[in-house]
């Protein structure tokens, strides 16, 4: 099984890198294979709505966005960390995510989604809701940990010292590797659930 984590700090060795390896540790201890994308010191620019992406199946601009995606088709599970900025995740991780589940047409149904806030102080939970809104609409269930998943610190490492964060990443890779194992089983004796034809509609008619 693999997990493909993506770092949204612009820092590669900061905090939320810091959260995003203890789940790492966890994770090998289960046998599960992890990468991990380093998006927030990148330069990724957001989505126009042009929809070639639904012609070409990849989004227009081709960057990490469509570097990623063949990891993310591959993944069983995909774990999301942000660093907070004004009681949100980073602008260049949204741009990232938004283009990156637009433009991918593969079912994402039964991937393992988690997300993960690192902040100074507050706006962690603001963040994790923003997160999880992306699993929610491509069918992925969302791995739980011990509470809502954040870890505190200032300085890059410090969330190191958050003794509770660092517990919290730990339970929540346990408990994303059990729903990963479940669900594999699940679907060789089940296979997955059956899909309706999408009714969409734009609320005027």
């Amino acid at each position: 099984m693999k997990v493909l984590m993506i770092n949204g700090s612009p820092r590669p060795n900061g905090n939320t890198a810091r959260a995003l390896q203890e789940m790492e540790t966890v994770f090998a201890q289960e046998g599960i294979e992890t990468e991990i994308v380093h998006v927030g010191n990148k330069d990724i620019r957001g989505c126009i709505g042009c929809r070639k992406c639904k012609e070409t199946g990849k989004c227009v601009f081709d960057d990490l966005v469509n570097e990623t995606a063949h990891k993310f088709e591959a993944c069983d599970g995909l774990v999301v960390g942000s660093p907070v900025y004004y009681a949100s995740a980073n602008a260049t991780l949204v741009a990232f995510l938004q283009r990156l589940f637009f433009s991918t047409h593969f079912d994402k149904t039964m991937k393992v989604g988690a997300a993960v806030a690192s902040a100074r102080r507050g706006g962690l939970t603001a963040t994790y809701d923003e997160l999880n809104k992306f699993f929610g609409i491509a069918g992925m269930p969302i791995a739980g940990g011990q509470y809502w998943n954040g870890v505190h610190g200032s300085a890059p490492g410090e969330a190191a010292e958050d003794t509770e964060g660092m517990q919290q990443m730990r339970t929540l890779a346990r408990n994303m590797a059990f729903l990963m194992q479940s669900i594999a089983l699940g679907k060789e004796k089940y296979g997955l659930p059956e899909k309706e034809k999408l009714t969409f509609t734009n609320f005027i008619y």
